[in-house]
């Protein structure tokens, strides 16, 4: 399946096309999806992060190569590995602990 894919890695991704307020560009974005799932499907759960936008529960923030900014939980996108252009690095333990914790409270009862 070629690149490795790893949860908490931050990819730029092509996200076009998009339709109506889904985050467009080929921006960041965090990979959420497992490991064990990242191994074995040619698709990849994954996060948008932006700069601009407004607090709110499903938006993590976070500071990445030296920009301020969001993972934007509430517009996850599976996308086709062949969307992802390149690795550019990882969010901290830190981030990736907020990361779950938001998942976790998003999709509980």
């Amino acid at each position: 399946m070629g690149v490795v894919v790893r949860r908490f890695d931050v990819h730029l991704v092509a996200l076009d096309p998009t339709i109506g307020s889904e985050i467009k560009k080929t921006r960041p974005c965090l990979v959420v999806s497992p490991d064990e799932m990242n191994a074995h499907i040619a698709t990849v759960l994954v996060a948008p992060m932006t700069t601009k936008g407004r607090p709110y529960p499903t938006r993590i923030p976070c500071r990445f190569q030296g920009k301020s900014g969001q993972i934007v939980l509430d517009q996850l996108r599976t996308v086709d590995r062949a969307r992802l252009v390149k690795r550019l690095g990882r969010i901290s333990p830190a981030t990736q602990r907020e990361v779950l914790e938001a998942l976790t409270e998003m999709f509980a009862e």
